[in-house]
């Protein structure tokens, strides 16, 4: 009545554990990937705060001294 052969099956069973784990770890990896990228953008707008921060001081500044 069942032609299947347990053997094929439990090859196949062994085969669909292992790409599970294998989908779990480039999931994790993707996770990590994000966060490393979502740190790269804060970073990048921290910088361009501090330049632009930095960059108004030194105008003021001669300003005040083009003036005088």
């Amino acid at each position: 009545m069942s032609d299947v052969d347990m053997f094929k099956y439990g090859q196949l069973v062994a085969q669909v554990e292992a790409l599970d784990k294998k989908v779990d770890k480039l999931e994790r990896n993707i996770e990590q990937l994000l966060e490393l990228a979502n740190r790269g953008k804060g970073g990048m707008w921290f910088g361009m705060v501090f330049l632009s921060t930095v960059s108004s001081v030194i105008g003021y500044i001669t300003s005040v001294f083009v003036k005088h």
